[in-house]
């Protein structure tokens, strides 16, 4: 299946900046995306797409089934903001005090928004399923575990997922096999020793 979708993103460009300027301006921490998550599914809906909230807590997905049977494939971008202040006098500031979209979730969501509108509309060419997937609490929260754990990736096939990244060039973007981005994760490290007197350690 190849499906040329370039004057359809032109179509729905402003859209999708609208969107993203509109997150940016309501930017909400790791697992309090309300407004977020509420919005999204929202759209997603009106998309005609079968949507779930509350997975993970606040994610959402949305699944589009294809005309005929095929792989699972997801597409996944993270919806969480930073504690952090915005500085700066943009007419889409950060109305929250001390909150902010300072890693490209905001982008994110809308590309993603994007994505399922386009694929939604070319329901009736697609061979398989869609997942979209919203992730809450990416920034150390453990927001995927949850949503792992609630089965969001059953019979998934492959998972894709997009990072903004300023060293990109405008208007391209950048793959590679394996892991491409760092990410913040916990880990335990058990030490066992033999017990002694400091006056005699080999005793």
């Amino acid at each position: 299946m190849n499906i040329n979708i370039k004057e359809e993103v032109k179509e729905i460009k402003q859209s999708i900046v609208s969107n993203r300027r509109d997150f940016h301006m309501h930017p909400e921490l790791g697992f309090k995306e309300i407004r977020t998550s509420k919005i999204i599914a929202q759209k997603l809906s009106s998309y005609g797409l079968d949507v779930q909230t509350g997975v993970g807590k606040t994610g959402v997905v949305a699944t589009l089934t294809g005309n005929t049977d095929g792989k699972t494939i997801a597409l996944r971008a993270d919806m969480d903001a930073l504690p952090i202040q915005e500085t700066g006098d943009l007419p889409f500031k950060s109305v929250h005090d001390g909150v902010m979209h300072a890693c490209g979730h905001d982008g994110h969501m809308s590309m993603l928004l994007g994505a399922a509108k386009i694929l939604s509309s070319k329901k009736d060419t697609i061979n398989g399923t869609v997942k979209f997937i919203f992730q809450p609490a990416e920034e150390g929260l453990g927001g995927a575990r949850y949503m792992i754990e609630d089965g969001v990736l059953e019979e998934v096939d492959e998972i894709y997922g997009a990072h903004l990244w300023n060293y990109q060039q405008y208007g391209t973007i950048g793959v590679k096999p394996g892991p491409i981005m760092a990410a913040a994760d916990l880990f335990d490290i058990v030490i066992e020793g033999k017990g002694g007197h400091g006056a005699t350690p080999h005793g």
